[in-house]
């Protein structure tokens, strides 16, 4: 039976090769489609955006959980860091942002293989989750990404943003 060092290793990777995947095959006016129509008011290609300055954001903050530090600072605020962020990506290309998040990802897949197992219980600060070990940080690089992407399907499929209250994580994903 795989341990949990090697499962959340697949993951990532499966995960990573499918949402590359998937965004690599959207057209412009695809790249171009209403997501969220409240807050940020994200298109696919900014959720891509997401993607890119969430995984290199988490890595900067699991490597200093790894290293003995605290992980994200207490003043993080997470829906200003995700507008400036996407901002400051949102001219790139596509294809630039899709090789962004597959290097990250094969730098968090390359950490998370290098971990011990007792590292996988070190605990730092999540943005969004508070104090969680690393194993939940990982674990929650992968589920952010599917839960996002499960949206952008959803507005492709209707030519419609997803409703608001639709858009946020179920409650089993934002407590664990």
């Amino acid at each position: 039976m795989p341990n949990r060092q090697e499962l959340i290793v697949k993951r990532l990777q499966e995960e990573g090769r499918k949402s590359a995947a998937f965004f690599s095959s959207l057209s412009e006016p695809e790249l171009a489609q209403l997501v969220y129509s409240t807050g940020p008011q994200w298109r696919a290609r900014d959720v891509l955006a997401h993607f890119v300055s969430a995984e290199q954001t988490m890595l900067v903050y699991a490597r200093q959980v790894l290293a003995g530090g605290p992980g994200a600072p207490e003043d993080f605020v997470i829906d200003d860091f995700n507008a400036i962020e996407v901002a400051g990506l949102r001219a790139a290309p596509a294809t630039a942002l899709v090789e962004q998040f597959q290097s990250a990802r094969a730098e968090t897949t390359q950490m998370a293989s290098a971990m011990t197992d007792a590292d996988f219980d070190r605990v730092g600060r999540h943005p969004w989750f508070g104090q969680v070990p690393l194993e939940q940080m990982l674990k929650l690089v992968y589920r952010h990404n599917m839960l996002h992407e499960r949206d952008v399907r959803r507005a492709l499929e209707t030519g419609q943003p997803v409703p608001p209250g639709d858009a946020r994580p179920p409650a089993e994903v934002r407590t664990t």
